[in-house]
């Protein structure tokens, strides 16, 4: 399950940067373009990305907290957005590091009911790095250790704020991973899942 979405959202972001760089300019509505930042609080989830999907998590009592900042570069055809975002974390309890990672965000936009909440998907990719090595990610290696760099994803859903356009409540997992050992050649990572407002300026 974890590697076929993988997967997805490679091709998606794949998909992505090609419809950038060769479609046409007209395509990007640069009036869209908007800067935001974000806050969000996540608790550790023992339990691997897909089943955090599929809503069959176990939680424990580890979190983190993130400032994020980034912008919003276009939308495609009115259906995709494209952002950019850079993030500050802190993280508490089982492990205590700090951490700094940047993504690359599709964020799919329409939906039936927006006329009633308007809401988007979202599918981020990039880099983490972590000041020390996270605990939690060493004991759930299968070679007990973990690397401070590693690969970054991030899953959201996002409702837009009822009469506050310019505020987002949204629901995030927010992933590290080794990639299957292609990072470090090790097996190993960590979800936190969190929910976040974001304001839009």
């Amino acid at each position: 399950m974890m590697r076929r979405l993988i997967n997805v959202v490679v091709v998606l972001m794949i998909m992505g940067w090609t419809s950038l760089l060769l479609g046409p300019a007209s395509a990007l509505a640069s009036d869209e373009e908007q800067w935001f930042v974000s806050f969000y609080a996540g608790q550790y989830t023992d339990t691997n990305l897909g089943e955090i999907l599929t809503f069959d998590t176990e939680m424990e009592g580890s979190n983190v907290y993130v400032l994020s900042f980034g912008k919003e570069l276009g939308v495609y055809k009115g259906l995709i957005g494209y952002e950019i975002e850079g993030q500050v974390a802190w993280h508490t309890g089982k492990q205590t590091h700090k951490e700094v990672n940047a993504a690359f965000t599709l964020r799919w936009l329409p939906f039936p009911w927006d006329r009633y909440l308007d809401t988007s998907l979202a599918f981020g990719n990039g880099l983490s790095y972590a000041t020390s090595d996270p605990e939690l990610e060493i004991r759930e290696s299968n070679k007990d250790k973990t690397n401070q760099f590693l690969y970054y994803i991030l899953v959201e859903t996002a409702f837009v704020v009822p009469r506050y356009e310019s505020w987002d409540l949204f629901v995030r997992i927010h992933h590290r991973s080794s990639v299957y050992g292609l990072m470090g050649g090790i097996e190993t990572g960590s979800n936190f899942l969190g929910v976040g407002l974001r304001y839009r300026f």
